[in-house]
């Protein structure tokens, strides 16, 4: 175990951020994962980092706070925290954040509380978001088990942060055998022979249909750019966004998507699960919408901004990845989105468009390119799912079968 934990901790600061001598590192960490945050901050240090500096959140505050501070208070965002991050990405450090939350945190927390503080902390961070989604900085995002988030993924398990450990080590294809950066460099190039195949073809649209209702066209816009695995920094710095990471993405036109789309996991938003979601889009904008469980956290979400309505990512990712044939649902997206072909509503990446780092939000979204203060992943990869391209001169060429990539 101990040769596994040095192990994910090394990967996470050499592959995911791929910390560079004399660069800062600030690490993103839940109070309930101290420790790992700690190991992570001695890598850090061993691979030379000009400082380390770690920014705790908790959530058990965080519920406390939603509940009994003012609407005044959470309307608010501390500018001094807003420095925090701007300042270490001004200084070009490397981000590093682990998710690891309990999926009904919030459970019970009225849904416009928690829309005001989401709402507060995205307008006061809207500079800092658009910098890491540009590429400015090197980033990742990992996750470590809590005792909470391990008891909904096993609830019947007396041993639940164990097991959890044991997936997220075979995701992140940590061994402790020293193995870890060479299996993600092999990872890392079979994705680039996907983002190559979808490149080479440049469609103009793709076409979803599965047996669970989807029937969805989504146009992409002129100089878009399928992504995945290693990513580079404007500066040419390699990095990896998440671990795990089993995707290639790229951004649609804001106004392209038309259609109904059914989600086949459930997705955790504000600390709340909403399940059964099914959206119709027109133009572009999601104009119904239904889910079993947490509808109202679905209208909220929705409701951001006019951005929130749209989607700013088209993720393909195989049926048959090492997450999917697991068969845990483990109730975070970071995991789960790796597992399903999914979308997200809300911001794009700019990266995904020819041209589109150095755009300022006006020339992006001429360009069909979707602005919103939030990004949420949903899935919606099944067994069944096809995808086909349709190219410039109308064309359709096969790009997923039975929830897999066609040949390439």
């Amino acid at each position: 175990m101990e040769a596994r934990l040095s192990e994910y901790a090394r990967l996470a600061v050499k592959t995911g951020v791929n910390l560079r001598e004399g660069q800062p590192l600030v690490v993103n960490a839940p109070i309930a994962c101290a420790d790992f945050a700690r190991r992570l901050a001695r890598e850090g240090y061993r691979a030379g980092a000009k400082d380390v500096t770690i920014v705790w959140n908790d959530e058990r505050f965080s519920r406390i706070r939603f509940e009994m501070a003012s609407e005044e208070a959470l309307s608010c965002y501390p500018d001094w925290r807003r420095r925090l991050y701007m300042d270490n990405a001004e200084d070009d450090a490397a981000i590093l954040s682990i998710h690891a939350e309990d999926p009904e945190a919030f459970l019970g927390v009225a849904p416009e509380r928690l829309a005001t503080a989401q709402q507060a902390a995205g307008e006061a961070l809207i500079d800092y978001r658009a910098r890491i989604m540009a590429n400015k900085n090197a980033w990742c995002v990992i996750s470590v088990p809590t005792e909470a988030w391990a008891k909904k993924v096993f609830p019947d398990a007396k041993d639940a942060e164990a097991k959890l450990w044991e997936a997220i080590f075979s995701t992140v294809r940590v061994m402790g055998d020293g193995g870890a950066e060479a299996r993600w460099k092999a990872h890392t190039d079979f994705l680039r022979r996907a983002s190559d195949f979808m490149n080479g073809w440049s469609f103009a649209s793709l076409h979803y249909t599965n047996s669970l209702g989807t029937d969805l066209t989504i146009r992409l816009p002129e100089g878009h750019v399928w992504a995945g695995g290693a990513e580079e920094t404007q500066a040419g710095r390699v990095f990896v966004a998440n671990l795990p990471t089993e995707e290639i993405y790229t951004l649609p036109h804001r106004e392209g998507v038309d259609g109904t789309v059914a989600a086949t996991k459930p997705l955790v938003f504000q600390g709340n699960l909403i399940t059964g979601i099914v959206l119709r889009f027109e133009a572009g904008k999601v104009v119904s919408f239904e889910a079993k469980e947490g509808r109202a956290h679905l209208k909220t979400l929705l409701a951001t901004d006019e951005g929130a309505a749209r989607l700013g990512e088209v993720a393909l990712v195989p049926y048959d990845s090492p997450i999917s044939k697991s068969g845990i649902l483990f109730y975070n997206t970071l995991f789960d989105e790796n597992a399903s072909c999914h979308l997200a509503l809300g911001k794009a990446y700019p990266t995904c468009l020819k041209g589109g780092a150095d755009m300022d939000s006006l020339a992006l979204v001429s360009h069909g390119v979707n602005d919103s203060l939030l990004h949420e992943d949903f899935m919606v990869g099944s067994r069944d799912l096809s995808i086909t391209g349709r190219t410039k001169d109308g064309r359709e060429i096969p790009v997923f079968r039975d929830g897999n990539f066609v040949e390439f």
